[in-house]
């Protein structure tokens, strides 16, 4: 295949998440999060596994920082535990929560590598779900005050910042599938989680704003390239609420600052979007630096006939990976095309993409996972093909640095690119972590 090049200065770098590595969940003060809560809960997990010791990040993150030295990243995208900062979501700050990002902070920039700190990553506290959650209006003002504290002692090191994570997820997968903490099952309560989400996204912008920052600030929303099936009349309508349920949702009102014309409709019955108040899309719609993409999936969607009406299916793959899905790159240059070209010319970084393997150590403790790299290869290439019709794509971040605790799928899934060994907490470099730092420094792929 033909040799590829990315623009000078392009960002490559590797991601996590705080519950899923940092362990220690009842040290230096920290308070339960929901998923603490939820990960305890009989069934809620693959084999119960819980995220209590995950990778022991805590005790072990400085060598987990050489690991990205050797990947020859300049970034790292890791998440703040919001109840190592606040154990019940407000109050007194929690000086030894925030110590320790202090220290990983200091512990980058000694490495050369440039901080990207994801604030909300799944973890609410306990507490604060106790009273409601995100359901509940002012938990966009009990975020506020976490962003501030974190900004007040990171900020002046932190050259990217990222408000939420995949607010698809918080929403419907945690308050409408109930596949996810709290587990709740309930559509007029996730479309109104949808909402504070985006509105605690566009304060916290705002404060930070307000406060100084000098780093960068966006948020990361997972999207998806959906398709209909057919041409079909049934099959289009299915596709075009598909796209509103996972697309359009997000993208409108963060760059249009207004929810699609079809939301109301759809949600008719269900919910009469009176939690949005005067002013709240102004704030959502707030100007940020650059856009987060996760990718994952592309999918073909045709018409359910249970549900002509709301209703809809995702046809299954032809080659589905461990997880379900199928493994399309193409769909990720159809993805950073269509925000680029609809939403907006802003930097936009791929903060996740990556794929599930059932990786194992040979007797000889080699860990090949030709698969993966194929993966990143093909994405790569997508990724650059978007580059070069335009698109202002600044930076690639695989998920993940390393194994960890892959949510309801417990410890069964692997995503990473280090292999870890969860009894021992060894970390060994699959072949595709060796691949990755040739193609970091050399800034393509031969």
């Amino acid at each position: 295949m033909p040799q590829i090049t990315f623009p000078q200065g392009f960002l490559w770098g590797a991601a996590t998440a705080a519950y899923q590595i940092e362990g220690a969940v009842a040290e230096d003060g920290r308070g339960p999060s929901i998923w603490d809560t939820f990960s305890h809960q009989p069934g809620a997990v693959l084999c119960g596994d819980t995220g209590d010791i995950a990778c022991d990040h805590y005790h072990r993150w400085e060598s987990d920082l050489d690991l990205l030295v050797d990947l020859g990243v300049g970034s790292y995208r890791f998440s703040i535990s919001w109840s190592r900062i606040f154990p019940t979501g407000s109050g007194a700050i929690n000086e030894a929560g925030l110590d320790f990002y202090d220290k990983l902070v200091d512990g980058l920039v000694a490495r050369g590598i440039k901080p990207m700190v994801t604030l909300y990553h799944w973890d609410l506290p306990q507490a604060l779900q106790d009273v409601g959650g995100w359901v509940n209006r002012d938990t966009t003002d009990r975020f506020v005050e976490y962003a501030r504290a974190v900004h007040a002692r990171l900020g002046d090191r932190v050259t990217h910042w990222l408000t939420f994570n995949e607010p698809y997820c918080t929403a419907f997968v945690g308050n409408l599938e109930g596949r996810h903490a709290p587990g709740i099952k309930d559509e007029s309560t996730a479309i109104t989680v949808l909402h504070h989400l985006l509105l605690a996204h566009g304060k916290a912008v705002a404060a930070l704003r307000a406060d100084g920052v000098v780093g960068q600030v966006g948020i990361t929303c997972n999207l998806t390239s959906p398709h209909p099936a057919t041409d079909t009349a049934a099959d289009t309508a299915a596709w075009r609420r598909l796209d509103l349920y996972e697309n359009r949702l997000f993208l409108d009102p963060l760059f249009h600052g207004r929810y699609p014309e079809d939301a109301r409709a759809y949600y008719e019955g269900i919910s009469d979007f009176s939690f949005v108040h005067a002013g709240d899309l102004e704030k959502i719609a707030q100007p940020i630096d650059y856009f987060g993409i996760n990718y994952y999936e592309r999918h073909l969607v045709e018409a359910d006939p249970g549900d002509p009406v709301r209703g809809w299916r995702r046809v299954m793959d032809a080659h589905p990976t461990t997880v379900g899905i199928g493994v399309h790159p193409e769909g990720l240059r159809e993805i950073l095309q269509r925000v680029s070209s609809e939403y907006t010319t802003l930097p936009l970084i791929i903060t996740e993409t990556g794929i599930s393997l059932h990786d194992y150590a040979n007797p000889e403790g080699d860990i090949h996972d030709a698969e993966r790299i194929d993966f990143y290869e093909g994405h790569m290439r997508a990724a650059h093909d978007a580059i070069e019709n335009g698109v202002n794509l600044i930076g690639f971040y695989p998920w993940s640095l390393m194994d960890n605790f892959e949510w309801a799928w417990g410890y069964a899934y692997r995503f990473g690119m280090y292999y870890v060994d969860y009894a021992t907490q060894a970390r060994t470099p699959k072949d595709s972590a060796r691949w990755f730092a040739q193609v970091t420094r050399a800034n393509g792929i031969g």
